[in-house]
C-alpha cells in the first residue's frame, strides 16, 4: 500500500494496540500475533505494536496497516517511544508501515531532533511517521517537521501534562482545529462510547489498547477493587464483633 492509501485506510476506524508488559506471559510474539489477528477479524483497521519481534510476528498474520514502535529506556532521557533512528530502522525492517515516535519537546539522545528523525524515517526508510505528542505546541512542531499522523498518546505522561488525565479530548479538539494533519486519539479510551466521542470531536481514527488487550492491567484493577472490598468487609466484622462468612 502507498503512504496515501495507508492513511486513507485508517479514516474513521479502530486501531488496536496489542501490547503487554515485558514480564507478562502475554508478551510472547505468538500471543501478540493472535491478539492482532483476533482484533482484525472483529473489525480493527490497523494494529499498533511495540518491538521488532512483535511487528514481525504480526506482519506474518495480517496485511492491514501496522503502526510500529520500540520502547527504549535510555539513561538520562525521558523519551522512550522509538527514541533514535536505529530503533525506527529495526521497526521498519520488521514490517511496519508507519513508525510511531515520541514527538514531545523533551531532549533526545545524540542531539537528534524530532525534525531530523522524521526526515530520516521518510527518506531512508520510506515509512510514514506517527508523532506521539502531549501538547498543541509539540503537535505544531511535528506537523511542521512533516509528520504524517499526530497522536494524543503522551497527553498526561510528561512533566508538562502530568496533572492531566487521558483521554485528551481537550487536546484532540485543539489539534483538529489548528492542524491539517490527521489526528489520532490515543490514550484513556475505555469504552466504545468514548471511542465514538473521539470521532465526533474530529479524530481521524482511534487507538484503543488496555481496554481491549491489556489483560494484565485489567485483571489487576478488578482484583485490587475486590481485594479492597474484602478488606472493608473484614473491618466491618471486627467493628461489629461478629464474623461474616465470606466466600474465599
Amino acid at each position: 500500500m502507498s503512504g496515501i492509501s495507508i492513511i486513507q485506510a485508517l479514516q474513521g476506524g479502530l486501531i488496536v494496540s496489542c501490547q503487554a508488559p515485558a514480564e507478562s506471559p502475554m508478551h510472547q510474539p505468538e500471543v501478540i500475533a493472535a491478539m492482532a489477528e483476533a482484533a482484525v477479524n472483529q473489525g480493527a483497521i490497523a494494529i499498533r505494536l511495540d518491538t521488532p519481534a512483535h511487528v514481525k510476528a504480526v506482519r506474518q498474520k495480517i496485511s492491514l496497516p501496522i503502526i510500529g514502535l520500540w520502547k527504549q529506556q535510555i539513561p538520562g532521557f525521558e523519551v522512550y517511544i522509538t527514541p533514535q533512528f536505529d530503533h525506527a530502522a529495526a521497526i521498519a525492517q520488521a514490517g511496519a508501515d508507519s513508525i510511531a515516535i515520541d514527538a514531545t519537546a523533551r531532549s533526545r539522545p545524540n542531539q537528534e531532533t524530532v525534525a531530523t528523525l522524521i526526515e530520516r524515517i521518510h527518506t531512508e526508510l520510506g515509512k510514514l511517521v506517527m508523532a506521539d505528542v502531549d501538547t498543541l505546541a509539540a503537535a505544531i512542531a511535528a506537523a511542521d517537521a512533516g509528520a504524517d499522523l499526530i497522536g494524543t498518546t503522551l497527553y498526561g505522561y510528561t512533566a508538562e501534562t502530568q496533572h492531566l488525565r487521558p483521554p485528551g479530548f481537550d487536546l484532540l479538539a485543539e489539534l483538529v482545529k489548528n492542524l491539517q494533519v490527521p489526528i489520532i486519539c490515543e490514550g484513556g479510551i475505555a469504552s466504545p462510547q468514548m471511542a465514538k466521542q473521539a470521532l465526533d470531536l474530529g479524530a481521524y481514527a482511534v487507538v484503543v489498547g488496555t481496554a481491549i488487550t491489556g489483560i494484565d492491567l485489567q485483571v489487576k484493577a478488578y482484583a485490587t477493587a475486590l481485594s479492597n472490598q474484602h478488606s472493608v468487609a473484614r473491618g466491618m466484622e471486627r467493628s461489629q464483633g461478629h464474623q461474616i462468612h465470606l466466600p474465599q
